[in-house]
């Protein structure tokens, strides 16, 4: 636990060269995002479905799926090209491991500095949710913790798959055709019910159609309890296969 400490503040002490960019771009994206989607295609969205969608106007079907959407983006960018950087480029892990550090420390403190970057991000959208009111749900600041849930359930496997990887050749591939599909098709934008039943299985067994499914159903306060809980099983089973793969793939590549 101690060795993990290190490690985290290792993380903030790096952060704190360039905390003011990442959350300029935190706290405008949110504001942009629903302001140009939420209201601005809204207003189309809405003068074509008077009935809205699933009850709401686009707005407020919109919000929390961007807000998933948000720490699925943030758990890819930091598990890509920052860690390799960190395990071949840099060569921090191994200077890590010179000193009485473990494995398990870099695992365990670079996943809770994630949980952290996620929470900031979280925290922010969460925050122009509350200005653009869209909160209706009594639950809605679980909403918050349970996106933290969603980008961990990326960032786990993303750190097993990166801790393997020679080149940032394949970061670029996984962009294009995991992260971008599933941003628009995983039910941010519009109901997975809409596309065709085998995209809809594909978008069911990936974390963000979860974490979105879950995130709108606590802000809208329209969440069952036992719809809850199988999403949030879902996003566990990623969180924890994600992390025991990492586990296993950071030690073989630092491995003396």
């Amino acid at each position: 636990m101690v060795g993990a400490l290190h490690v985290l503040e290792h993380n903030a002490l790096v952060y704190r060269r360039t905390w003011r960019g990442s959350v300029f771009v935190s706290f405008a994206a949110p504001i942009m995002f629903l302001t140009a989607m939420g209201l601005g295609l809204g207003t189309l969205v809405n003068r074509g479905t008077p009935q809205g969608i699933g009850g709401v106007s686009y707005l407020y079907f919109l919000a929390p799926g961007l807000l998933a959407t948000a720490t699925m983006q943030t758990a890819f960018s930091e598990t890509a090209y920052r860690l390799l950087s960190r395990i071949r480029w840099a060569r921090t892990y191994d200077a890590m491991l010179a000193t009485p550090l473990n494995v398990s420390d870099v695992l365990a403190g670079e996943f809770v500095w994630l949980a952290f970057r996620l929470l900031m991000v979280a925290a922010f959208y969460f925050v122009a949710m509350f200005a653009f009111h869209t909160l209706l749900g009594p639950a809605s600041a679980l909403a918050i913790p349970v996106a933290v849930l969603n980008g961990l359930a990326f960032a786990a496997p993303m750190f097993a798959f990166t801790a393997t990887q020679q080149t940032d050749t394949g970061f670029s591939v996984i962009g294009r055709f995991v992260i971008a599909p599933l941003f628009l098709f995983a039910g941010a934008f519009f109901p997975i019910d809409r596309l065709p039943l085998a995209a809809q299985t594909i978008a069911w067994l990936t974390p963000l159609a979860h974490g979105v499914a879950l995130t709108r159903g606590l802000t809208l306060g329209t969440i069952t309890t036992q719809a809850a809980i199988v999403h949030l099983a879902v996003l566990l089973l990623y969180v924890v296969v994600g992390v025991t793969l990492a586990r296993i793939a950071l030690e073989r590549r630092l491995a003396p």
